[in-house]
């Protein structure tokens, strides 16, 4: 069983914690991470001290480091001699709860998982932004950028006035398109209906009978000034 996720404490034993006593509190029943078919379970029930761990083979468990009285650690570990050990797993306690460390292969994994599960939140949050249209294709859509454009005071932007080259080049282009497609229909006063060019046309052309009879009263009038003469000259007194 995966015992890297519990832990236990007994809070009698935590003001009488110390270098001699540590073993006995971690060897309770009741405690989860201790082995009943150890060394340590075998010398106690004989009445015999722990310096005949050495002599034995099997599971025994050890106090490998010690701070009174916040921290102390605790190693099981396989004994194939007295010289040589097998270390299995180590235990540490901190203010009396005792907790199983970790081994480097769980320590990775975690990481790994945390790291995988961070990346797909992203990719998962990420999508959710994301919109498809087949006319307009991608684009993100966030709700927190609209509420921000929503709580911004909106801004006048001023407007930069255009140079004489872009007039110029403007009203050139403009003359074209106009030359090149000439408008069919006039609006002369906003609110009435478009006219046709070509009715405003007729109409403002003189019918020809008024155009003859306009250039004979103007040959008249030439005929008349010619006939009176040029005007008199009056003598100027010095």
């Amino acid at each position: 069983d995966n015992l890297l996720g519990i832990s236990w404490v007994d809070s009698s034993w935590i003001p009488i914690l110390n270098n001699g006593s540590v073993l006995d509190y971690f060897s309770e029943r009741s405690n989860p991470f201790y082995d009943r078919t150890c060394n340590n379970e075998v010398v106690k029930m004989q009445r015999m001290t722990l310096d005949h761990l050495n002599q034995m083979v099997g599971v025994e468990y050890i106090l490998l480091h010690a701070q009174e009285p916040i921290l102390f650690i605790i190693r099981k570990q396989q004994r194939q001699s007295p010289t040589q050990v097998l270390p299995l797993a180590d235990y540490y306690i901190i203010a009396g709860v005792i907790y199983q460390a970790p081994d480097l292969g769980s320590v990775i994994n975690s990481r790994v998982l945390t790291a995988v599960h961070g990346i797909q939140s992203a990719f998962e949050e990420a999508m959710s932004y994301c919109r498809y249209h087949p006319s307009k294709g991608y684009w993100w859509h966030f709700k927190d950028q609209e509420e921000r454009e929503k709580t911004k005071p909106k801004t006048k932007k001023k407007e930069e006035p255009s140079s004489i080259f872009q007039r110029q080049r403007v009203d050139a282009l403009l003359l074209d398109l106009r030359q090149k497609f000439p408008p069919r229909f006039v609006q002369q006063k906003p609110g009435e209906k478009p006219i046709p060019v070509d009715q405003i046309k007729k109409e403002s052309e003189p019918a020809p009978e008024a155009v003859k009879q306009e250039e004979k009263e103007t040959v008249k009038n030439a005929q008349s000034a010619g006939a009176k003469g040029p005007p008199e000259k009056r003598m100027r007194l010095q």
